[in-house]
């Protein structure tokens, strides 16, 4: 049942292109929540072994190549399907009001400025602002939204593909295929410096990509098979393993945000809509991940063992590096950009240790970030931006957003706390497992990391304080050439934006506080794969 996830994504990706606009929204909302729901019943389903990479179809594709159209499950898939499936029912609804999109209204006012004019430090006034939070493209999201949530649902459907392939080139097929509709989303419904990030979160992709096509030709010309099963029982050379592997990771961790590769990351998020923001850090960044764990580690066990270390050390550094950077931004949406390639590190390093509790906290952290990530986004470009026109912490400071914005301010709060790893959210449950898991392989990876963990609390708290809590001045006090927030002329938070925010908060509540409901289909999934070292 499993494989409907698929089929009903881009069943509903193709209706969309033939039904008129009013029902596009409609049509994305029923689609995942379709999947949703088949990827939640699954979860609780008793017959599938879980433990194994079980296959669900198996159909021939290409028989002269040994290609099959082959999908299979276990514990590790089905968690990660699962966070794709709540990503994408939220991101619909802060698209919601995609096809009904401009707000008028004079929110802050000081001198005579052009009605053209956006956020700037002599005042705000409003403009017509679409479900992207672009100000300049509502009509034009008006007229296209049928196209929106064609391409959203082919990132969609593309990401449960990848996470459900048990063929190698059909994953291959997979994970290119999510590379078109991301470069479409930020190209059309971006806005700052959208071409540019479109095209840089391209070509990275692309050439990790190539990297990927590398090493599967490689496994396939040794192998003669492009089943992952087969292949995980396959023994391949220590020469072979050696120079496969870490061109497989590499190739699969360009995604996954490592450093030094993760620049495109930080860019594409600020240029890419809400929706297409929420969908890169809670779906797309987790294909690197999972294909680094799911082919490149259990293929080659022995050339990850020689490599190991190296990812480690890369984690880390992505770990320290990008939250300092991060502490320096004044772009909302950078802050976050940059906490998700620091976060994403963590998914690294517990892949490096190479154990049970480090590999299955990675896992954990990839469901964790998935959905924290995702709600960070959701309120940074929803919320905020689309009511305020700006994500400038220092112009945010002066609004009061608390006041103005409380549920807005509230679900902020909730998922600050969850990326700080307050015990209680699910950022607690993956980074205590990650950090056991790497104190057993490389304690001294702990101790670089705690100070990390002291600079992602340090920028989240420096964000949600310019953010909401700010000292400002009385409504109507005019500080250099600033007047304070016009509250009343803010629309208030929407429905679909409060079930949305909702689902991610208690998804990310919900694992805090009973972790066992994912790691027990976790661990024995990761316990059955090849690359574990003995007694690990």
């Amino acid at each position: 049942m499993i494989a409907w996830t698929i089929y009903i994504t881009f069943a509903g990706a193709v209706l969309l292109l033939f039904l008129p606009r009013a029902f596009s929204r409609w049509i994305a909302l029923l689609t995942t929540t379709l999947t949703f729901a088949i990827s939640l019943a699954t979860f609780f389903c008793h017959d599938l072994d879980l433990a194994h990479f079980t296959t669900i179809v198996r159909v021939p594709w290409v028989p002269a190549l040994g290609m099959n159209y082959h999908l299979a499950v276990d514990g590790i898939s089905l968690t990660l399907v699962l966070v794709t499936s709540i990503a994408a029912v939220s991101s619909v609804l802060f698209s919601w009001d995609v096809a009904n999109s401009a707000s008028g209204g004079q929110l802050l006012q000081s001198g005579n400025n052009p009605p053209h004019q956006s956020a700037s430090r002599s005042g705000w006034v409003t403009q017509p602002v679409d479900a992207t939070g672009c100000p300049s493209a509502a009509k034009r999201v008006d007229q296209r939204s049928n196209e929106f949530f064609f391409w959203l649902l082919l990132v969609v459907g593309g990401s449960f593909g990848v996470f459900l392939s048990a063929d190698l080139f059909l994953l291959f097929v997979f994970y290119e295929l999510v590379i078109v509709p991301k470069y479409f989303l930020i190209a059309i419904w971006g806005s700052t410096n959208k071409e540019y990030g479109a095209m840089k979160l391209t070509l990275y992709s692309f050439f990790g990509g190539a990297l990927v096509f590398i090493g599967i030709i490689a496994a396939y010309v040794t192998a003669g098979s492009l089943d992952l099963n087969e292949l995980a029982q396959f023994r391949f050379t220590p020469q072979l393993q050696s120079w496969a592997f870490p061109v497989l990771f590499i190739g699969f961790a360009v995604l996954a945000g490592i450093w030094p590769l993760h620049t495109w990351a930080p860019t594409g998020h600020v240029a890419a809509p809400t929706a297409g923001s929420m969908l890169l850090a809670g779906i797309v960044m987790k294909l690197g991940a999972y294909g680094g764990l799911r082919v490149a580690m259990n293929l080659f066990p022995q050339g990850f063992q020689m490599w190991s270390s190296w990812i480690a050390i890369l984690a880390v550094t992505g770990i320290v590096y990008a939250a300092a950077v991060a502490l320096r931004q004044r772009d909302l949406k950078f802050v976050i950009g940059y906490s998700s390639v620091s976060h994403m590190g963590f998914v690294l390093l517990g892949l490096a240790t190479a154990n049970v509790l480090g590999v299955s906290g990675a896992v954990l952290q990839m469901f964790s970030h998935g959905v924290i990530g995702a709600l960070l986004f959701a309120v940074a470009g929803r919320m905020i931006y689309r009511r305020t026109h700006t994500r400038d912490l220092d112009e945010l400071s002066l609004m009061e957003l608390n006041r103005a914005l409380p549920f807005a301010s509230f679900v902020f709060v909730i998922a600050s706390a969850a990326s700080m790893g307050i015990p209680g959210f699910s950022g607690f449950a993956a980074e205590i497992t990650i950090l056991i898991g790497v104190w057993k392989t490389f304690p001294i990876a702990v101790w670089i990391t705690g100070a990390g963990m002291v600079l992602v609390a340090a920028f989240t708290l420096r964000a949600l304080k310019r953010s909401f809590f700010d000292t400002a001045v009385e409504e109507g006090q005019n500080v250099k050439g600033v007047t304070t927030l016009n509250r009343e002329a803010l629309e208030p938070i929407t429905v679909p934006e409060k079930l949305g925010a909702v689902l991610l908060m208690f998804a990310t509540l919900a694992i805090g506080i009973y972790p066992k409901f994912l790691l027990d289909r976790i661990v024995p999934a990761v316990e059955a794969m090849r690359f574990l070292k003995t007694g690990g």
